[in-house]
This record gives structure tokens, C-alpha cells and sequence, in this order.
């Protein structure tokens, strides 16, 4: 599979910088341009936008060459006369990204390379309740495990896995999430300890902002300012401003499910009353009636929904107008013209943008002048785990030279 993704460009450096760390700069310098290339880039083309020596352009494409970083290809037609040269773009071998997504509908695995590209991506229904998070994260091990293998026939290295989690996170301990029953968890420690693959470095990070990010690159940065919610397990939010995801002063910003939509409303599993969570997410469409075995929560609530059964109906109208209030305050606050359903959210857009409109164009103040925009995400379900991998290939993206430290070198 090679779904094509843009990752986020490595930082910006205007000019080549004449000191120790000369090489390792005038590296990245390098790689940037060749990551920000529309097509592929010769290396008289290098030398005239960096300013670098030809010799110096020499010496670090043929440190990237051997490092399977970028690859040639093809002709680069700067429009010059004379022999035609030889293009330079980012490899599809070498380093990726894993991506993994404890999800309302089960566990998810993917896998991305440096251009991108998805190069695997597995589902797997799982059930949470009354299971510990010591069970859940060995079955997410055992993706982990399977992905590596997978891509490891590609000649692809995994270098980071970034685990997507409902609920704030804080250095890798998961502080808060009540879908799961999990508090103060630390879930980097007991994947890094589960995954058969040892030294492999493991983030853990919030699934909305993740699937925002996912979401950032899937657009190739046209949509400078949305709020991604992210239904499943839990509600929360992704919010980007700018281009640049916004993660609050501690990284937990976004807790959409616990925004108050009825101060006296129903017992929310947070403890507090009137939750978006209690009348919005999967378990509370749902209701009281098993979801068969083998049929995820969202698939379950279409199937009903298809059927017309009045509660599961019900439930969906419920759920429209809270998410409708609790989005109308965020974009109130934020004044942002974009709404993206993610998660389950994306499979359910149908039942729930009527609603959830209404309430906006009542409540939020600037609609009559600026009409808000609601749709499903473009990577529906999956935005999360891509996001995730991506998230895991951008520190290689970002400082090449942390790869290329392990690899041989041609001189």
C-alpha cells in the first residue's frame, strides 16, 4: 500500500553556517532542499541554492546515497543547456516511521517511509473492557512486532514508535483516560518492555492531536487552521492555528469529551456532570444493548442506524446537538472556520453533521458572515496511526545526520 502523505518539512536555515558543527548543518541544509524539491534536484541545482562548494555537494549526497536517504532518478530539467543530469529525491528505503493507534474500534499499525508513503497498515478488533493496560499494550506489542517484520523484506528500519492514546499524556505516562479505565499509566515503559525488538525508542502521545497532524500533512498544509475531533473511545480534540498544532502548556489541550454541554446532566466517567462524553461518544450511542462478537462499536451503531431502530436513532440526534454546543464554545473562543470529523466520527458524519450544524449556525457568532465548514477527516478511522507515523519519521526528516551516524559512509 503507498498512500502518499506529505510529512512536515525539516526547520528552515537561510544560509550555510562557517563553524564546528559546519558538516552536520550544511548536511541538513542539504536534505531540506531536497525534501522541499517539486521534483527531483540535480546537484549543480544544490550547489547554486545553498551556496556550497561543488566538492562540499559531493561529499554529503554521497553520505545520503550511502545512508538511503534520498536515491537518484531520472533527469532534473533545470532548463539549461548541456547534458541532461541526474535527479535526487528521498528514497523509499532506508528509515520509517511506526505509527500505532489504541482506537475505539480495536488496535491499528502503520508503517511510513521517508517520502511518506504508507507502506503498511493492519487493524485488529481488540476488547478493552475489563482488561488491564498490561494486556492491551502487549496486543499492541505484538502489532509493533509484526509490522517491523513485515517491512524489514522492504529493506525499511523502523527508528521510533509512537503509540496514540485517548487521554493527556505526560512523558510517555498516559495521566487520564477513563474509556480505558486507565490513570497515571505509563505506556512507554510497558511497550518499550513488551516490543521483541529491543532499543527501539517508543513515544506515547494524545490520538487527537496525532490524527491532527495526520491530517496537516494529508492536506499538504492547505487548511492552515481546523479543529480535528476525534470520536472513539473518547472525544478530543486536535486544534491547529497557523499551520502549527497547538498542544497547550503541558501537551493536554484538546479535551473535547469533558467540555460541560448540561451542568446537571449525566455522571460522566471524569466525575464530573454533563460531559460531551456522556452523550456523544460510542458507548453512549450505544446505550445498554452488547455489541455483538467480531462487530466493532461504530459498525454496530450503522448497522442499527441503517435499520432504523428508534433508540440507536435517538442516540445519534443526542449526539449531534451535544457536539454541536461543545464545538460551538471552541469556535467561538478560537474563531476558526473548520470542523473535521475523525475517528469514528468519520463513519458516523451522516447522523451527526445536521445536528451538530444547526447548533453551530445558532450559536456560534460569526456564522452569518463566515459559515463554518463541518466534514469527515480525509484519512477517516486511520488519521491517528498515520499521524502517529509520521510523527516518527519527522525527527529523521528533521536531523538526517542522526541516521546516518549508524550507517557506513563512502569515505
Amino acid at each position: 500500500m503507498t498512500t502518499p502523505i506529505r510529512p512536515s518539512s525539516p526547520r528552515q536555515r537561510a544560509e550555510p553556517v562557517r563553524q564546528e558543527s559546519l558538516r552536520t548543518i550544511n548536511l541538513e541544509l542539504v536534505f531540506r532542499h531536497i525534501v522541499a524539491a517539486a521534483h527531483p534536484i540535480s546537484r549543480t541545482e544544490l550547489a547554486a541554492a545553498t551556496s556550497l562548494t561543488r566538492p562540499t555537494i559531493t561529499r554529503i549526497v554521497e553520505d545520503l546515497l550511502a545512508g538511503q536517504l534520498i536515491t537518484e532518478t531520472g533527469i532534473a530539467h533545470d532548463g539549461r543547456a548541456g547534458r541532461p543530469r541526474v535527479g535526487l529525491t528521498l528514497s523509499d528505503r532506508g528509515p520509517a516511521g511506526l505509527g500505532l493507534d489504541i482506537r475505539g474500534d480495536g488496535l491499528a499499525a502503520c508503517v511510513v517511509d521517508l517520502t511518506g508513503n504508507v507502506r503498511h497498515l493492519a487493524f485488529a478488533p481488540s476488547p478493552y473492557a475489563g482488561r488491564t493496560a498490561d494486556a492491551i499494550l502487549a496486543d499492541v506489542a505484538r502489532m509493533a512486532d509484526a509490522a517491523i517484520d513485515a517491512i524489514a523484506a522492504e529493506n525499511l528500519t523502523v527508528v521510533t514508535a509512537t503509540l496514540a492514546v485517548p487521554g493527556p499524556v505526560d512523558a510517555g505516562v498516559v495521566r487520564s483516560a477513563p474509556a480505558l479505565g486507565w490513570r497515571d499509566v505509563d505506556a512507554g515503559a510497558l511497550l518499550r518492555n513488551a516490543i521483541q525488538h529491543l532499543e527501539l525508542p517508543v513515544r506515547v502521545e494524545n490520538e487527537a492531536n496525532l490524527a491532527a497532524l495526520g491530517e496537516l500533512y494529508a492536506s499538504e498544509n492547505t487548511l492552515s487552521g481546523f479543529v480535528y475531533v476525534s470520536g472513539g473511545l473518547g472525544i478530543g480534540a486536535g486544534i491547529v492555528l497557523d499551520g502549527q498544532l497547538l498542544r497547550g502548556m503541558r501537551g493536554w489541550s484538546g479535551e473535547l469529551g469533558h467540555v460541560t454541554v448540561y451542568p446537571d446532566g449525566k455522571v460522566c466517567p471524569c466525575g464530573a456532570r454533563g460531559c460531551l462524553h456522556t452523550y456523544a461518544s460510542l458507548e453512549a450511542i450505544l446505550g445498554d444493548e452488547p455489541v455483538p462478537t467480531g462487530v466493532t462499536p461504530d459498525a454496530a451503531i450503522l448497522t442499527r442506524s441503517d435499520a432504523g431502530d428508534p433508540a440507536t436513532l435517538d442516540a445519534l440526534d443526542t449526539a449531534g446537538v451535544a457536539l454541536g454546543i461543545a464545538l460551538s464554545d471552541v469556535l467561538n473562543i478560537l474563531d476558526i472556520d473548520t470542523v473535521l470529523l475523525g475517528g469514528s466520527f468519520a463513519l458516523l458524519a451522516s447522523w451527526l453533521t445536521a445536528n451538530a450544524r444547526a447548533e453551530i449556525n445558532r450559536r456560534v457568532l460569526t456564522t452569518d458572515w463566515a459559515p463554518i465548514t463541518l466534514r469527515p477527516a480525509i484519512l477517516g478511522p486511520d488519521a491517528a496511526v498515520i499521524g502517529a507515523a509520521l510523527t516518527s519519521i519527522d525527527q529523521i526528516r528533521q536531523h538526517p545526520a542522526t541516521w546516518l551516524v549508524h550507517q557506513p559512509t563512502t569515505h
